[in-house]
């Protein structure tokens, strides 16, 4: 199967990845610096993270990457993005499109496809009500709910997951976690559930050494800056306590080192995800052994509150597990090695490669 994985770059790693990058000077060499750094990686398939010569995996959206390798093929300058990606396809004679970003990438770009392309497939975990991708053979993700939504409105959809990065295996075996509580993740006063959540999580931060790592909306930052204390911005400030326990967003190696330096990381799903739980954090925080507490809801197979994390379903809760699991840290270790144990072997890179096999079959 010659593989090719399309995929994004979040806006606010950017910065980090230039520096990483500095003067690279081709796209192999940009391509490895970015699959190096581990930033996405419980999406990307085996044969991708191996290297194997039959993948080939671009960010359609990393102009600076993407420009690299038109330049080496002597394409033109003024090509745009939507070009230079068709033409990888092309040199690379691809035959399965597994494309991450459908929102940009969608069905007019796949009209566009060359005739290699047998199957199209692509990763959409959030509602996406008049999605202008549905004409990919298939849509995958690890949320039950949204693929109901996603059927009900014509497309072909089928479960997918995750799986872990075998680079965490490293990362796991850390036992100086001197920070007892981590969270990593955006903040918006429109994500309302969470924003309770942390809330209440930095009122601990005068007896617990607490990290959050918020990635801030752009209101967010605006109104914490002199122009944002009084008028329309106020509310979408942190409160006092969080801005206290804040750090700086960390993303790729940055991100593993801040979960595997924690004895405890606190998850909370955005509101958009009903019940059904799984986001990247449960993958990355199992993944580097340390234990989870996370909102209560559906989680994938393998995976049972009090066993290989901690639920909580509200924020008197989760003081209540928090308190008991750093004083309890036998139990606190048991759980931890549980939820690395189930996520290491039921979702490996071998067994998403499979998956994924099946599906493009």
């Amino acid at each position: 199967m010659r593989l090719f994985q399309n995929s994004a770059v979040y806006p606010s790693y950017l910065p980090r990845l230039a520096r990483l990058r500095g003067e690279c000077a081709s796209f192999a060499d940009a391509t490895e610096i970015f699959l190096n750094d581990r930033f996405g990686a419980a999406h990307f398939l085996k044969p991708v993270l191996d290297r194997k010569a039959e993948a080939f995996f671009a960010n359609g959206d990393d102009e600076a990457c993407q420009r690299l390798w038109a330049k080496e093929q002597g394409i033109s300058t003024k090509a745009s993005l939507e070009a230079i990606l068709l033409a990888q396809i092309e040199h690379h004679k691809t035959e399965v499109f597994y494309n991450i970003d459908p929102m940009r990438y969608g069905d007019d770009f796949l009209a566009r496809l060359p005739g290699c392309v047998r199957r199209t497939i692509a990763w959409r975990a959030a509602p996406s009500a008049g999605g202008r991708f549905f004409g990919h053979d298939l849509i995958v993700n690890n949320f039950p709910a949204i693929l109901d939504d996603l059927r009900r409105q014509g497309a072909r959809a089928a479960y997918f997951f995750p799986a872990h990065d075998p680079e965490m295996d490293n990362y796991a075996a850390r036992d100086d976690r001197e920070i007892d509580i981590v969270f990593v993740g955006t903040y918006s006063r429109h994500h309302r559930k969470r924003a309770v959540m942390l809330e209440a999580l930095a009122a601990l931060g005068s007896e617990f050494k607490i990290a959050m790592h918020l990635d801030r909306s752009r209101l967010t930052a605006l109104a914490e800056t002199p122009l944002g204390w009084l008028g329309p911005l106020r509310p979408h400030r942190r409160a006092p306590d969080i801005r206290r326990v804040s750090r700086p967003a960390v993303f790729g190696r940055e991100l593993l080192d801040a979960l595997s330096g924690a004895k405890i990381v606190v998850n909370g799903a955005i509101d958009m995800s009903m019940e059904d739980r799984g986001n990247m954090r449960v993958w990355e925080a199992l993944g580097c052994r340390a234990a989870m507490i996370s909102d209560a809801g559906r989680y994938p197979d393998g995976l049972k509150a009090g066993e290989q994390f901690e639920s909580y379903r509200n924020a008197d809760e989760l003081m209540t597990k928090i308190s008991a699991l750093l004083v309890d840290a036998p139990r606190r270790q048991r759980i931890a090695d549980a939820g690395y144990q189930a996520i290491s072997t039921l979702y490996s890179k071998q067994k998403q490669w499979e998956a994924f096999m099946r599906l493009a079959s």
